[in-house]
């Protein structure tokens, strides 16, 4: 399992991107708000997800776990393919995309081209209760924009602290001294809470 690929960005489309990374180009299918964060770098850092077919074995490349963990959830959905994944989480950030399912929003979902009334139910049905225990309902704060934060917060899942516990930890802490901590900083800031 290839867990992220880091590189200077060869070509940049708003649906893939081919890193070259260490002489070998790896093309990545992506979302619109993984092109919208990265389309102006010249090196990133992507965590990706890969989909093996009989046809086809297939990268798909996210600018931060959350995202990462949207798709992998909107995949487990039946009817959903990774095709569709990437299409709700164009329209939509991940952090919408968990809200509706938690607050049974059906309708964000419908608005997404493809996805009818049947198929956004079904989403909510399935992962409302991974989504629930997972995730939590409330997420930091910024997160898709500050690395730093999101790592600490999967640092302190590893460990074995429920999500939405060392969740609300960090939001103190992000509360208290602001986001320009260190992955270590935010962590020890957190564990001094739990």
């Amino acid at each position: 399992m290839i867990a992220h690929i880091e590189g200077t960005i060869a070509e940049i489309n708003p649906t893939d991107v081919v890193i070259d990374c260490s002489g070998v180009g790896y093309n990545l299918n992506i979302s619109l708000n993984t092109y919208g964060v990265i389309k102006d770098l010249k090196r990133v850092k992507l965590f990706t997800t890969m989909i093996v077919r009989e046809d086809a074995h297939l990268l798909f490349g996210f600018h931060d776990r959350q995202e990462r963990e949207a798709f992998r959830l909107l995949i487990l959905v039946n009817g959903i393919g990774p095709n569709t994944a990437r299409m709700i989480l164009s329209s939509m950030t991940s952090s919408e995309v968990f809200n509706s399912i938690v607050t049974g929003n059906a309708t964000a979902f419908q608005a997404v081209k493809g996805i009818g009334a049947k198929t956004a139910q079904r989403i909510i049905l399935d992962l409302k209760d991974k989504v629930g225990k997972d995730i939590g309902t409330a997420e930091i704060p910024g997160t898709s924009y500050n690395t730093n934060a999101e790592e600490a917060l999967s640092a302190l899942v590893m460990l074995g602290f429920a999500r939405n516990i060392a969740n609300k930890a960090l939001q103190k802490v992000i509360s208290n001294q602001g986001l320009n901590l260190s992955v270590e900083e935010f962590i020890r800031q957190a564990l001094k809470l739990l």
